[in-house]
């Protein structure tokens, strides 16, 4: 099937043989448009919606603060009961689908693939966002080539860029993310890792953004509090080596926060975690808190554990440095200070036990790793910084005098 096929809509949408917009119309800073359409409840603040995931917070911090600095920001969402054409913190969101609308095959054309298009000319942005590894990479690619629009895709996990590891369902999803990812004006990495992987099975050069985070106001450590494990219940978070870890550590308390992903399988996988964690009286498990109110179980945290596989950038790691939390993990997101790791890596859940035993137990060595932690996280990954650089690749992809 010829890609344009596949990829414009069908009558519906936007014709087919509808002429290429006109060039955007000149204006002091582009106007940006972040195509995320799970975003909606973090960056609203949402409790009832059980929505929450990195790429979502890092979107909701860094959309408005483009906001502050005087861009004109746009957000396309779905549908999940909100009014159209919200503001948040200076981001107008535009809604398309429900999460379950349409037949299921048919409605990846209609109506996800027709919303999505008419979202996209209605808002007439100059430059287009997307985050994460999806089909929807391929429609922005192919929506700013026809309109002459700029576009950006930013990496939110290792396995973005490594062909036939993707997390995306269906062979026909990937193949249309990779056209997508090959044809996108500019290519944002979380770390040097994803850099050299984009390179090597791309032939794409990415830009280094490290993720952002902006701190509530009264956030804080607590020297007395427990070992904090927060991600999504699924396999690859490994929340069994975390329970792993307690039972070699009794005396001391973790709590464990995080829901699971949509379906059966997924509540069945979770419920077995929760079972096995009934019989540790040393692990509480809190299940699914809503990004608001996540951040008040960090400030309950002396050290944050993170036992994923792989990870882009765990947004953990940032709610715990800004808080001179200090934290332990099993992936290396290539996170240096003064040439040294700012954070425990480790292989196994022995190395682990052993460093959250110290970090539990030696309240100088603790000290020491929350000043380095805080100081880590001003340095690198502060919003000011972080946006000096989206500033640059905006403007590099913007096609606007």
């Amino acid at each position: 099937m010829p890609l344009r096929t596949l990829l414009e809509p069908a009558r519906g949408g936007s014709p087919a043989i509808a002429p290429p917009s006109a060039p955007p119309t000149p204006r002091a800073k582009p106007h940006v448009c972040f195509v995320a359409p799970t975003t909606w409840p973090v960056l609203a603040g949402d409790r009832d919606i059980r929505v929450v995931g990195g790429a979502e917070v890092q979107q909701s911090m860094i959309a408005p603060a483009l906001a502050r600095r005087g861009f004109r920001v746009s957000m396309v969402c779905l549908d999940y009961g909100q009014p159209d054409r919200s503001e948040i913190d200076g981001v107008t969101v535009h809604k398309i689908h429900a999460p379950d609308a349409g037949v299921p095959v048919l409605r990846f054309v209609h109506p996800r693939l027709t919303s999505l298009w008419r979202a996209l000319e209605r808002i007439d942005a100059d430059v287009y966002y997307q985050r994460t590894a999806a089909a929807y990479t391929g429609f922005v690619a192919h929506f700013c080539r026809r309109h002459r629009r700029g576009s950006i895709y930013a990496g939110a996990s290792d396995v973005d860029f490594v062909p036939g590891e993707q997390d995306i369902r269906f062979a026909r999803d990937r193949w249309i993310y990779e056209w997508g990812l090959r044809h996108v004006d500019g290519v944002i990495v979380q770390n040097e890792a994803q850099r050299s992987t984009l390179r090597r099975h791309y032939g794409r050069q990415g830009a280094l953004v490290p993720s952002c985070y902006v701190p509530p106001a009264a956030a804080r450590a607590d020297p007395a509090g427990y070992v904090l494990w927060a991600a999504t219940m699924r396999p690859t978070k490994r929340p069994e080596m975390l329970l792993e870890i307690a039972r070699r550590l009794p005396r001391c308390r973790f709590v464990m926060i995080g829901g699971p992903d949509p379906g059966r399988r997924e509540a069945e996988y979770m419920a077995n975690v929760m079972q096995a964690a009934a019989r540790l009286p040393n692990v509480e498990v809190k299940g699914f808190v809503p990004f608001v109110d996540a951040e008040r179980h960090f400030d309950g945290a002396r050290v944050v554990v993170n036992t994923s596989l792989y990870e882009g950038f765990p947004n953990t790691f940032l709610q715990a440095w800004s808080r001179g939390i200090p934290t332990v993990g099993f992936v290396d997101t290539g996170s240096r200070r003064e040439g040294l790791p700012a954070y425990d890596i480790v292989e196994d859940a022995s190395q682990a036990a052993g460093r959250i035993d110290r970090l539990t137990g030696d309240d100088g060595a603790w000290r020491a790793a929350s000043r380095d932690a805080l100081a880590h996280f001003r340095e690198s990954h502060s919003i000011d910084a972080v946006l000096d650089l989206y500033e640059r690749e905006i403007a590099a992809v913007a096609r606007v005098p």
